[in-house]
């Protein structure tokens, strides 16, 4: 399952609802990415939201 690492969202279930009412399960995926990042002056890869990479809550490596 995609998590950023970051701010830790996830995959979420909701319902999709058809023009007649009928109602099935689906799924909404956060768009991660693998990316390199300075943590503490190193370089580690991390899954990172893009939501959190625009924001600049992580420095890219």
């Amino acid at each position: 399952m995609a998590k950023c690492e970051i701010c830790d969202k996830e995959v979420k279930y909701s319902l999709q609802v058809s023009h007649s009412h009928r109602r099935t399960s689906r799924t909404v995926k956060p768009n991660v990415q693998s990316v390199k990042v300075n943590v503490n002056g190193a370089t580690k890869k991390m899954n990172v939201c893009t939501r959190c990479l625009r924001s600049g809550k992580v420095e890219r490596a």
